[in-house]
């Protein structure tokens, strides 16, 4: 969040639009609503009234530049510690620069074919817009035996030890018979 370094998040800079090119261009509520649903960000609207109010004088190109707008417009928690209040508006950019949630469920649709029945598959997912579709393939999808019915998380030991392991989730499932047959 302190970087002055550009606003983009892609993880292929050669691919898409950075996250600067999206502020910029994003009508105030359709940026409110991406911020919403993929930073499950209450505050939203204020932060999309927000940037779109400062790109009338400068655009948005810098992290620093949107944390410290965010950070101006979100009220601070009462747990200061917990999260900086420009986490969640980075994290929804970030997936929508990166269709991180559609490569998901493309991957989550192909994975079976890649198995043989008996074959296992493990997921780790970091948040709950990621777990609830691998929770959901996992359940709706004939081709899938859930073998965790909750997922499994660190334990307190392994979260002192490494801190990023404190919102992993893994969910693992087994490849079953079922075949789903297309009709053309």
């Amino acid at each position: 969040f302190q970087s002055e370094g550009p606003l983009d998040l892609r993880f292929d800079p050669e691919e898409g639009r950075s996250a600067a090119e999206l502020l910029s261009r994003m009508p105030e509520e359709q940026l409110a609503n991406l911020i919403y649903e993929y930073g499950e960000e209450r505050f939203s609207r204020r932060i999309a009234r927000a940037i779109v109010a400062a790109r009338r004088d400068s655009p948005v190109q810098t992290a620093r530049h949107l944390a410290e707008l965010v950070a101006r417009v979100v009220p601070r928690s009462r747990d200061t510690e917990r999260i900086h209040p420009a986490t969640r508006t980075f994290q929804a950019l970030r997936i929508a620069v990166n269709d991180e949630l559609g490569s998901l469920d493309r991957a989550l649709r192909e994975y079976p074919e890649c198995l043989k029945p008996g074959g296992r598959l493990a997921i780790i997912t970091f948040h709950s817009l990621e777990d609830r579709r691998v929770k959901e393939a996992f359940r709706d999808d004939p081709r899938w035996k859930s073998l965790t019915r909750k997922p499994l998380v660190a334990s307190e030991e392994e979260v002192a030890a490494n801190p990023r392991a404190r919102s992993a989730k893994l969910r693992v499932a087994e490849r079953t018979a079922a075949e789903i047959h297309v009709v053309p």
